[in-house]
């Protein structure tokens, strides 16, 4: 049975045993549970990457009573507090890389509900709008009229396109490129703009996609925290240290030229175990930086043990409110 199965197979038996509200009152964990989203809305008629997509504003709006009725919702700046506190029960909401939606639909959402949570920006998206590489891998697949990828030179193998369900295709092609350099993604992109027939996705497609600064500015005022999240959203981890380090002082100094204030928070890209290393923690701290977050993995118990490691759980489109019920009783279960 596939791990998503499993996972609501177990949340519809803690919800409908009656088990998790016992288990949730009781209280099952302490530490901090931040959980992680992208985008919100609905996806449907979108040629571009479904798996950002976390939920609906309708979905979301119910997350974060949910959240505020049963939790401490804390922002970073609460986080000496939160590392000492051996019994409090705390979750922090945070968002990646700057789609507008986080301004229209999630901001009024914990503007009404007076919810704060952590937006982290990738700063060239807002300052010269481009389609992502993997918004632009999923409009090729979602688009072209080829029935395979030959992939000569990248793939073990020919891969097929399923038109009706293309998702398989875009995360296999998403799985090759994150693990490849700068340069090498873009050469990896130009090779699937020739497979696919499709060219490089207009750029103009990226009108309306990403915040503005006065958005961001907005947000900040009505107490939300911003971080930094590199300007081009490169992997660390496959770049040389020294364009590590540019990619994270930029991405802070433009921050700080367009907010007024010191940024001290950051998140990895991509964000997985080895999206960074030892010199990107290090560099971090010799910035000064307070606190940097993985993605995609679960909670932290107090004391927290590494504050350029701080682990988030990711909050997906397939997690319906048994799950989401589920995963903010009992997160150990469902890392």
């Amino acid at each position: 049975m596939k791990l998503l199965q499993k996972r609501q197979l177990l949340a519809h038996s803690l919800v409908g045993s009656g088990c998790e509200w016992l288990l949730r009152k009781w209280g099952t964990w302490s530490g901090l549970l931040v959980l992680n989203y992208h985008r919100i809305g609905n996806p449907e008629t979108s040629p571009f990457d479904h798996d950002l997509w976390s939920a609906t504003a309708e979905e979301f709006d119910w997350q974060v009573r949910h959240l505020k009725r049963d939790f401490d919702i804390v922002s970073p700046s609460d986080l000496d507090d939160v590392r000492r506190d051996r019994n409090g029960r705390f979750i922090l909401i945070t968002f990646d890389d700057g789609y507008r939606d986080n301004y229209e639909l999630a901001f009024p959402v914990l503007h009404r509900n007076q919810v704060p949570a952590t937006f982290f920006i990738a700063t060239r998206f807002i300052d010269e709008p481009y389609i992502s590489w993997w918004d632009e891998v999923a409009w090729m697949i979602r688009t072209t009229n080829q029935d395979f990828i030959e992939g000569t030179g990248w793939l073990p193998s020919p891969l097929l396109i399923d038109k009706f369900n293309p998702v398989g295709t875009i995360r296999a092609l998403l799985k090759i490129l994150k693990t490849l350099d700068g340069e090498k993604s873009q050469d990896f992109l130009n090779h699937l703009a020739i497979e696919t027939g499709c060219g490089r996705c207009p750029r103009q497609l990226a009108d309306g996609m990403w915040m503005t600064w006065d958005m961001i500015r907005e947000m900040r005022a009505g107490g939300m925290t911003i971080g930094a999240h590199t300007v081009n959203h490169h992997v660390l981890s496959r770049l040389p240290i020294e364009q590590q380090r540019w990619e994270i002082t930029e991405s802070r100094r433009r921050l700080e030229e367009e907010l007024g204030e010191w940024v001290d928070v950051f998140s990895y890209p991509v964000g997985g175990a080895d999206t960074c290393t030892e010199e990107t923690r290090t560099a971090l701290q010799d910035m000064g930086f307070r606190w940097a977050f993985r993605y995609g993995v679960g909670f932290s118990t107090c004391p927290l043990q590494d504050p350029y490691q701080i682990p988030r759980l990711a909050v997906e489109s397939s997690v319906n409110r048994s799950m989401f019920r589920s995963i903010t009783t009992l997160p150990q279960l469902f890392d």
